[in-house]
């Protein structure tokens, strides 16, 4: 039997509660502990019973061979250098696009490298596997268009982002279903007493999570009762094979999201331990990596 993959996660909101789950639930992994602010740590301790609790990797009782962090994305940039140079693998949940992206990529690249050790980066269903079907269906169909229509759901990156303000008690943000490819969100926010709505509005529209896009702000006295985790996506690719038109290709899912995300994570957190040093987005990890059976097992049951 192959030696076992001890894995940590940093961070007990929901994805990291569900990451718990789905650790302990593989057969090829132990749970190293979770990590998490020291304030947290006593209360989150009560809720996890026997599994270790700690502020830092290093006061885990085992030296965790992956951290799973799941924590906000503007956190990861600060907190995976340090894991990576420490001889730990890193995997997270980064929901920002474009240059943010690359910016992180070019952060962990080479503290990974230097330290033989691998990231990997933008894990979960978007980015993540939806990223996985688009280069997929284009592998298939070379030429046209691939439409991407997300929601109705809750997006967790988003409602992070809303409660980081000043002023704002909680939020959650929706995404909801508008043309392919255009985000349109409705943002409710629960505000601390006092806090200016129309202030702490303006704000968060300036924020790079919202300013693309098309969002509705509402203040209601309580989020609590509008909070539901799941989500959609729908993938669409109307394009050519062979130079023959009118290959139609669809990928649709509802998923609950925080679930959804930590799975993928700790699917993730295996792959981690089979690459080689240097930090990746999943498009560049061979599918094989993510799953627990040998490629001569997947190739019986799955060619």
């Amino acid at each position: 039997m192959e030696k076992l993959i001890h894995v940590a996660v940093m961070g007990c909101g929901h994805i990291g509660e569900m990451a718990v789950r789905g650790i302990e639930l593989a057969a090829d992994m132990r749970l190293a502990g979770v990590i998490d602010l020291p304030e947290h740590v006593d209360e989150i301790q009560c809720r996890m019973g026997d599994i270790p609790v700690a502020a830092s990797v290093d006061e885990l009782p085992v030296k965790p061979d992956v951290v799973i962090l799941a924590v906000p994305t503007r956190s990861v940039e600060k907190v995976a250098p340090p894991l990576l140079a420490a001889g730990i693998h890193t995997v997270d949940c980064f929901d920002l696009h474009g240059e943010p992206f690359l910016r992180l990529k070019n952060t962990l690249d080479p503290a990974a490298r230097q330290a033989g050790t691998a990231a990997i980066m933008g894990g979960g269903v978007d980015p993540g596997v939806s990223t996985m079907i688009r280069a997929l269906f284009e592998m298939w169909a070379p030429t046209g268009l691939t439409y991407v229509t997300y929601g109705p759901g809750m997006s967790m990156g988003h409602s992070v982002a809303a409660r980081s303000y000043a002023g704002v008690k909680d939020a959650l943000s929706i995404t909801r279903p508008g043309d392919p490819g255009c985000h349109k969100r409705d943002l409710y926010l629960e505000l601390e007493p006092g806090a200016d709505f129309e202030a702490v509005k303006n704000a968060i529209l300036k924020d790079p999570y919202f300013i693309k896009d098309d969002v509705r702000v509402f203040q209601v006295p309580d989020v609590t009762p509008l909070v539901d985790t799941g989500h959609a996506i729908q993938v669409f690719r109307k394009g050519g094979a062979c130079g023959i038109d009118n290959q139609l290709l669809r990928f649709e899912t509802t998923f609950h999201n925080p679930a959804s995300t930590a799975q993928v994570l700790v699917s993730c957190a295996r792959a981690a331990t089979r690459l080689s040093p240097g930090a990746h987005t999943m498009l560049e990890v061979p599918l094989g990596y993510f799953l627990p059976a040998s490629l001569d097992e997947l190739s019986q049951r799955l060619v």
